[in-house]
């Protein structure tokens, strides 16, 4: 083995990159300024899509108005899918329809169908017009199916041989076929004479095996079948568990007519992943183009239901309200209550909305899971019971209001991981979102536990 000197890491390569792409943001504006479509060509030449699409997320809403308006043939369909997506709508508002229809027919099936299936139907409507009749009638048939399910992500390209093929055979096949492969696949599905798939042969079985080869010989069973209509998030499970790099499509008759391939997977694997984590905080996604009163649209109601419910936690104080006036004590240290039992069931929150998403957390077994939560609700309670009666008794003076809000806080926390694990999984059992709702009940349940607890005990125990 030879020497080698490693050189040591560029640690400005990041910030370096940076600069560039905030220098090539400036002259993009300069260009635009100018009217120039060349300089604006030179800019974006022999970029890779997705980076040319990350330079236009970063433009101002008009400016990417007139550079889409300055240089619109060369906005291909690959930068369109690379564009977030209300990027991505400003830029098809711009774009004349045949102009769209060009783009799209350089794409595979599923990618075509992300361009236009936000479009406005009108607007549509003129692209699909545009679109020669084969692909418009592949189109259409992918657009009947609801949206986020594994039909508006399949692509109709795929290839798919007989059981009595040989390898030598499958090769000449897609050698002769040439453009009409899909740009990117991974397997050759197998199929029976009423073309339902049977196996599939990934392509690098296919590479080793000698050209005699039978198909049926080295095919393996298919680990997943999915139909178009399945949820995308239920596709994207099965995935995720089979480990799978792509899955035929099969219709109601158990033919197949399309495959998913994983890059869409793991699209939709972050996509809902990010849903949930802002359904947690009762706010969905500001895109780089939203208004200030979109943003408020989103959020004000959200804030308005936690409005209502920290009133009703009001409601609880105000029911001891002599208490608080005769022992200022208890208004210094309910809030420490209340807050541990928010945090403790946010954190219970968490892992059951992410245990329902990965399909973790199951009918068999939920019980074992909310008896492990209140239990942890529990110890945690003691442990910070321990420590804040310490607090108190020092604090105040008083050894029994260290007892009162030692007991509150073991209450509270135990209530806390109970409720962050049964909450979410009503909700699953009566169809509603856990993400979306869980968070405003579980807060609820805690503030008013805990208020009601600590102040009812020291109503009781001390006054």
């Amino acid at each position: 083995m030879s020497d080698t000197l490693i050189e040591p890491e560029d640690e400005s390569a990041e910030l370096s990159q940076a600069d560039v792409d905030a220098d090539d943001v400036a002259r993009i504006a300069q260009a635009v300024d100018l009217s120039d479509p060349d300089l604006l060509t030179s800019i974006l030449r022999e970029r890779h899509p997705a980076d040319i699409a990350d330079l236009f997320e970063q433009l101002a809403n008009e400016q990417l108005r007139a550079v889409v308006r300055l240089i619109p043939r060369e906005i291909t369909g690959d930068i369109l899918t690379e564009l977030e997506d209300d990027s991505r709508e400003l830029v098809l508002d711009e774009l004349h329809p045949v102009e769209v229809a060009r783009a799209i027919l350089d794409l595979e099936t599923d990618d075509a169908i992300e361009v236009v299936e936000d479009m406005e139907e009108e607007a549509r409507a003129e692209v699909l017009a545009a679109v020669p009749a084969r692909d418009r009638k592949i189109l259409e048939q992918s657009l009947a199916f609801d949206e986020e399910t594994a039909g508006r992500l399949m692509q109709r390209e795929f290839v798919a041989a007989p059981e009595f093929w040989t390898v030598g055979d499958a090769i000449d096949h897609m050698r002769a076929a040439g453009d009409d492969l899909p740009e990117l696949f991974f397997e050759i599905y197998v199929v029976s004479p009423d073309f339902k798939p049977v196996g599939e042969v990934p392509v690098s079985h296919l590479m080793r095996s000698p050209r005699d080869t039978s198909l049926s010989d080295i095919m393996l069973a298919p680990r997943a079948l999915i139909r178009p209509e399945m949820d995308q998030e239920e596709a994207a499970y099965l995935f995720e568990k089979y480990h799978l790099i792509s899955a035929p499509v099969v219709d109601e008759s158990g033919r197949l007519s399309g495959m998913i391939t994983v890059d869409d997977m793991v699209d939709v694997i972050q996509e809902e992943n990010k849903e949930d984590m802002l359904a947690l905080a009762g706010v969905t996604e500001a895109g780089l183009s939203d208004t200030v009163l979109s943003s408020v649209r989103a959020r004000a109601p959200w804030l308005f239901v936690n409005l209502l419910t920290a009133v009703a936690a009001s409601a609880v104080i105000a029911l001891f309200e002599a208490a608080i006036a005769q022992l200022v004590a208890l208004a210094v240290l309910m809030p420490i209550v209340a807050s541990m039992g928010g945090n403790a069931g946010t954190q219970s929150l968490a892992v059951a909305v992410r245990a329902l998403a990965s399909r973790d957390l199951t009918s068999a077994n939920a019980r074992r899971i909310i008896v492990r939560e209140m239990l942890t609700g529990v110890v945690n309670g003691l442990i910070f019971a321990v420590v804040m009666a310490i607090v108190a008794a020092v604090w105040f003076g008083r050894a029994d209001l260290g007892l009162v809000i030692a007991i509150a806080m073991v209450v509270n926390l135990a209530s806390a991981g109970l409720s962050g694990i049964v909450i979410p999984l009503a909700l699953k059992r009566f169809g509603a979102d856990p993400a979306v709702a869980s968070s405003v009940f579980v807060t609820t349940v805690t503030d008013m536990v805990g208020f009601f607890v600590f102040l009812g005990l020291a109503a009781w125990m001390l006054l």
